[in-house]
């Protein structure tokens, strides 16, 4: 591959829609590589604002603000990198050469869950929890009542867990609803799942391309309030189980199409593996393999992006752990431990302008071989952290 610089004329161009901390390291392995980078957010110096070459502010919503600027940039390939993104728009960029990645109607069926869980499980005909489809509180309390209790319930477009409750009997039917409204996102629609009494549950990062499919070590992780806290890799799991796992994330992005890295999640029940959800993008409990993989999630999405091998080595087990903001701030201060930073540990941090409570500011991680230790530092080092 040819690569130049980004001032020259030629050069290749990606535009990230979406500009969180997932989409500041997407930038900064495309940056290593000479790559042009714009970063599109819907507020001012957003992580992957700090980092790109040039950055813009609009509602990713509005189909008009997001045709009319990637026409402007003439961008080579377009990441969508957050769910609230206008597909209209998406589309109609595909249908004029402009390349999405993985696809417009991969984007169209993940960033709804509706649409990823029905192409999931009546599609490819795969093993998920059951659910339904909700629109009124009404049919809510229904669902509840046939699904069974405890349930989980989750606004279909949102992202961090935002909107995501447990009802675990009827008479919490209706804080779920409430709660769903917080969604960052669209809360016209709601699933209700079964709750699956699994014994741990996995993100698969699964990366394709016209090289081929490759596969990390399986990431376990512990979320709270439907945003991971804690992640580790690798998750101890029966080669069986691993295997059926890979040939579901196989057959699910196989259907998707497209380059690029998936975050495939699934929850595991003994052998049983069931599919939950996918992301077509670098996942939140990916952020590990910045410590422990030659090439991380991020880098490995861009390879897979400009066709690029897969190959990668393994540093060895490690874990990350999520620090959230616990207090509010248009100017937040991280005082970090000088503990944190050693030769098999660090600290990123993201560069948010504003906290809120509960918000991921920044994540500690850790490499050691004895995966418990390095989960309990990881959280140790994140609970040492403070902001003001």
């Amino acid at each position: 591959m040819r690569f130049t610089t980004p001032l020259q004329k030629d050069a290749i161009k990606i535009m990230l829609l979406g500009s969180g901390e997932l989409g500041k390291e997407v930038a900064i392995e495309a940056q290593r590589l000479g790559i042009e980078v714009v970063a599109v957010d819907k507020y001012e110096n957003a992580p992957a604002h700090l980092v790109a070459n040039r950055a813009y502010v609009i509602d990713m919503l509005n189909k008009e603000a997001v045709v009319e600027l990637i026409e402007q940039e003439k961008p080579t390939y377009i990441l969508p990198e957050v769910e609230a993104i206008s597909i209209d728009a998406l589309f109609e960029a595909e249908a004029k050469g402009y390349h999405i990645i993985p696809n417009a109607e991969a984007v169209n069926k993940t960033m709804n869950r509706k649409n990823i869980r029905v192409f999931a499980s009546e599609e490819l005909g795969l093993k998920t929890s059951k659910y339904k489809f909700v629109k009124s509180l009404e049919e809510l309390k229904k669902a509840g009542e046939e699904i069974g209790f405890p349930c989980v319930i989750k606004p279909v477009m949102s992202s961090s867990g935002h909107g995501q409750s447990i009802a675990k009997t009827a008479d919490d039917i209706e804080a779920s609803w409430e709660i769903a409204k917080e969604a960052r996102g669209d809360a016209s629609e709601l699933i209700v799942e079964e709750f699956v009494p699994f014994d741990y549950e996995i993100t698969l990062l699964t990366v394709r391309n016209e090289t081929g499919t490759v596969f990390c070590d399986p990431i376990g992780h512990v979320q709270k309030d439907g945003d991971f806290i804690l992640s580790w890799q690798p998750m101890s799991m029966s080669e069986s189980a691993l295997n059926r796992a890979k040939e579901i994330a196989k057959a699910v992005t196989d259907g998707l199409g497209g380059r690029g890295i998936f975050g495939v999640e699934f929850f595991v029940k003994g052998e049983e593996v069931y599919f939950s959800e996918l992301s077509p993008r670098p996942h939140d409990t990916g952020m590990v393999t910045l410590i422990t993989q030659s090439q991380s999630e991020f880098a490995l999405h861009v390879r897979a992006v400009l066709g690029l091998p897969l190959n990668y080595t393994t540093y060895g087990a490690g874990a990350c752990g999520a620090y959230k903001a616990k207090s509010e701030s248009s100017n937040p201060i991280l005082n970090i431990p000088d503990n944190a930073f050693t030769d098999s540990s660090y600290v990123r941090i993201f560069g948010k302008p504003e906290s809120h409570i509960g918000r991921r500011m920044a994540v500690s991680l850790i490499l050691d071989e004895d995966i418990e230790r390095a989960k309990e530092r990881a959280l140790e080092i994140v609970g040492e952290i403070s902001d003001n």
